[in-house]
């Protein structure tokens, strides 16, 4: 797309802009060693409370797949992974959450996992420990022994031993799968049903996703005008590279001042009561951090350029222009969905897999219902608008004018990636959007269809938690 003549260049850098970059690059340099260093389970509240239920609830899931048709068993196998794979994961989460926990129960919990993986030799090592140590840690032995490992049980019967287990374990899988191994009689899974409905719902809409998209892209094909953008902005955009990068690098400083403000307020500032509601007033007010980002690229880059927000990120949009963002945004979301569940079987492959801190989020899973749909905002509304604009309507427009749309697509996709701090399946999974969304910017001319994109693939990861995790 052709760009509109551009105003000349400032030539120096500027006393004020290379503070800022200090300042960025030392906030970078925090939030990496905070990162590297640090455990993951250290930023969740009641880890011990919030990995029961996401151990607890993928093995409930698990109990339900194993009564589905042979096809759909095979279907979840390669989307989802195996047992043995949750198997795996439990007990290197476990293993790393006991390193950090005092808690009991993690002990408990850990030695069913390995009760149940058959890792006898372990498990006795760990029964040998708790005859050293005192209770609970005696009576988890009394009960994990017998359960399985064929220890005596010292006398009690199989209905005190459960009475045992009642008032050690909160209902749940491991507090059934130790009454199932001490009394040897199988029973159904309550919660397995329900949630195999609740996985076939959101597999069934990814698939109509997919054949949706998959419509569009044939509606390309035999109507080619649909790919043109009247409203579209400017690409390479109007304003000097160099003024972008100032930009950026500006007001990243400030917002990294106003995200360090916000969190040490919300820490000294908050009682226990409304810490809920606090954690959810900070999630939402994070997205203020890319403020300064955007009014110094509107006073220094838009306006300048005779050009407004809505304007400048092609964002006026006709009643056909709707139409034609839903059709790009549903290529995006399947092409997106497509690439998460190959790097899923890649993952599984390598033996990589996300931590479970990653796609966590203890307001959906038990917070308040008004918690929850202001979480809901903030992710599925506010993130995706400002992250668009500040990464693909601003990082990507001042890279396009120097590398061009491949090399912009990838540096800017990387940027992204790196600023959420997951591991290598999520930058995965992160680049490969920011690349898509990319391309889209790039095609299109209008942020409308990455936005919209973005904010579907929020929204289908907020429900899995929702309806996977949440009792």
């Amino acid at each position: 797309m052709d760009s509109v003549p551009a105003p000349v260049e400032r030539r120096h850098l500027g006393g004020l802009t290379s503070l800022s970059a200090l300042v960025l690059l030392a906030f970078v340099a925090l939030v990496t060693w905070l990162h590297a260093t640090g455990s993951p389970v250290t930023d969740v509240v009641e880890p011990e409370r919030a990995l029961a239920i996401v151990v607890g609830h993928t093995f409930d899931l698990d109990d339900g797949i194993d009564g589905a048709p042979a096809w759909e068993r095979r279907l979840y196998g390669w989307l989802l992974g195996s047992r043995a794979d949750d198997v795996a994961d439990a007990l290197r989460w476990y293993d790393e959450l006991e390193a950090e926990s005092l808690e009991p129960t993690v002990d408990l919990h850990l030695a069913i996992l390995e009760g149940e993986a058959g890792h006898d030799a372990r498990l006795r090592r760990r029964l040998d420990e708790w005859t050293r140590r005192g209770e609970p840690f005696g009576t988890f032995r009394r009960l994990v022994g017998p359960a399985y490992l064929a220890v005596e049980s010292g006398g009690a019967d199989a209905t005190g031993l459960v009475a045992q287990i009642d008032a050690q374990l909160e209902p749940g899988w491991f507090h059934d799968r130790l009454v199932v191994r001490l009394t040897r009689a199988e029973a159904p899974n309550p919660r397995a049903g329900p949630l195999l409905v609740r996985l076939r719902v959101l597999i069934l809409l990814e698939v109509a996703v997919l054949g949706l998209a998959l419509v569009a892209l044939a509606w390309w094909v035999r109507h080619p005008g649909e790919r043109s953008w009247p409203a579209a902005a400017p690409l390479p955009p109007p304003w000097p590279g160099r003024a972008g990068f100032d930009v950026l690098v500006r007001g990243g400083a400030l917002g990294a001042l106003l995200l360090a403000a916000l969190h040490v307020g919300a820490a000294f500032l908050t009682s226990e009561s409304s810490r809920p509601y606090a954690r959810v007033v900070v999630g939402t007010a994070t997205n203020l951090a890319f403020l300064p980002v955007i009014l110094l690229a509107w006073r220094r880059l838009l306006r300048p350029s005779g050009l407004g927000l809505a304007g400048g990120f092609g964002l006026i949009l006709t009643r056909a222009d709707v139409r034609r963002v839903l059709r790009v945004a549903l290529v995006l979301v399947a092409a997106g969905q497509a690439g998460d569940w190959g790097l899923g079987a890649a993952g599984r492959v390598l033996e990589i897999s996300s931590h479970w801190t990653e796609w966590f989020d203890r307001d959906l899973v038990w917070g308040a219902w008004p918690v929850v749909l202001a979480t809901l905002v903030d992710t599925v509304v506010l993130t995706p608008v400002f992250e668009e604009v500040v990464f693909r309507g601003l990082l990507f427009g001042a890279l396009r004018r120097r590398l061009g749309p491949a090399g912009a697509a990838l540096v800017s996709a990387a940027v992204f990636a790196l600023a959420h701090g997951y591991g290598v399946l999520g930058f995965a999974a992160v680049f490969w959007s920011g690349l898509l969304w990319a391309w889209a910017y790039e095609q299109t001319g209008s942020l409308a269809p990455s936005i919209t994109a973005h904010a579907v693939d929020n929204l289908s990861a907020s429900l899995a938690v929702i309806l996977v995790l949440r009792a």
